[in-house]
C-alpha cells in the first residue's frame, strides 16, 4: 500500500515531480504516481482526493502551475498533509503558481516547496513520515549526513585544483 500520492496536471510537470519521487525510491517510502488534472476530468480528480485515506495515502505531493488549484483542491478533500510544488511558468516564472498554492483559505493549509522544488517535496513528505517511524527518521539523518560529505567533498576539491581548475 503507498504511503505517499504524487499527483500532477499534465506530463509536463514530470521531470520535477520525478525528483519527489527519486528521493521517496532512495529512502525506500512507497508512492503511488498519477497524472489527473483537476480542470480537465474533474471527476476523476474527486475520486482520487477522496479515496486517497482509503488507499493508505499518509500525504499527498500535488504539482501545479499556472492557475494551481490541484495542490489546495486535494487538501480540501484529503484530511491529512497535502504538499504543493509551484511550477515554473513561462509567463510569470512559477510566481504565479507559488502565491496560488500559498494562498489558501483558513482551514485549508497546503505545505509549499520551491517552484520546482520535486527534491525539497520528497524530503518533506519522508520527515512528515518520519514523524511515527524511527527506521525512517534514522534515513532521513543519514541522507541529512550524506548532504553534509558532498559538501566537504566539493570543498576539498576546490582547496586542492583552485576555481578556475573546478
Amino acid at each position: 500500500m503507498a504511503q505517499v500520492g504524487i499527483v500532477m496536471g499534465s506530463d509536463s510537470d514530470m521531470p520535477v515531480m520525478a525528483k519527489a519521487a527519486d528521493i521517496l525510491d532512495q529512502l525506500g517510502i512507497s508512492y503511488e504516481m498519477r497524472i489527473i488534472s483537476a480542470h480537465r476530468e474533474p471527476d476523476e480528480f474527486f475520486e482520487y482526493a477522496k479515496t486517497a485515506e482509503d488507499k493508505g495515502f499518509k500525504v499527498i505531493i500535488a504539482g501545479a502551475g499556472m492557475a494551481a488549484h490541484l495542490p489546495g483542491m486535494c487538501a480540501a478533500i484529503f484530511p491529512m498533509p497535502v504538499i504543493g510544488i509551484p511550477m515554473h511558468t513561462t509567463s510569470l516564472g512559477g510566481r504565479d503558481s507559488l502565491y496560488s498554492i500559498v494562498q489558501m483559505p483558513t482551514g485549508i493549509p497546503v505545505a509549499t516547496v520551491a517552484i520546482n522544488g520535486g527534491a525539497n517535496a520528497g524530503i518533506l513528505a519522508a520527515k512528515i513520515l518520519a514523524t511515527s517511524d524511527p527506521t525512517l527518521l534514522n534515513k532521513l539523518k543519514e541522507y541529512t549526513k550524506s548532504l553534509k560529505e558532498t559538501v566537504i567533498e566539493k570543498d576539498k576539491k576546490l582547496q586542492e585544483v583552485g576555481y578556475k581548475q573546478y
